[in-house]
């Protein structure tokens, strides 16, 4: 069974892989030696130094995230949704984690500053499909630990 860790491994490797073969053609084409080929390569080379460095940041988040899970998770603090009703797909349905979300909402308006707070609406977020305020959510919390 794959985990999300391993299939970040997996991912990672394809992509170097992908990375690797098109600076590869890239090379090729600045070794052509013609204006718009050398042009041509060193734009395509570029791409591979981009995937590198989102490949890095993904990779630091997912650490520090994962980082902060352990903290809560020695303080016997981590959010427990195993009983929140699913659908058959294994996604919480939706008024459940309409429900939960309120109930981490109210923790972080009173405590705005403490990143537990902020961590557990990140994964609120997570819980009704909004990723992307929940990255926003959890970024903010590995911000605050860090302080």
């Amino acid at each position: 069974m794959f985990t999300a860790r391993r299939m970040a491994v997996v991912l990672t490797v394809a992509l170097a892989v992908y990375f690797v073969l098109l600076a590869g053609r890239g090379i090729d084409l600045i070794a052509s030696g013609t204006v718009v080929g050398v042009l041509l390569g060193a734009a395509i080379l570029v791409l591979p130094v981009l995937g590198v460095i989102l490949i890095v940041f993904e990779w630091r988040f997912g650490a520090q995230t994962e980082r902060l899970a352990r903290l809560l998770d020695a303080d016997g603090e981590f959010p427990d949704t195993s009983g929140l009703p699913r659908r058959p797909s294994g996604r919480v349905e939706w008024d459940a984690a309409d429900a939960y979300f309120a109930e981490r909402k109210q923790e972080l308006d009173e405590a705005p500053e403490d990143w537990r707070a902020w961590f557990k609406v990140a994964q609120a977020y997570d819980l009704a499909g909004d990723r992307k305020r929940g990255r926003e959510a959890m970024r903010k919390a590995i911000e605050l630990q860090l302080r």
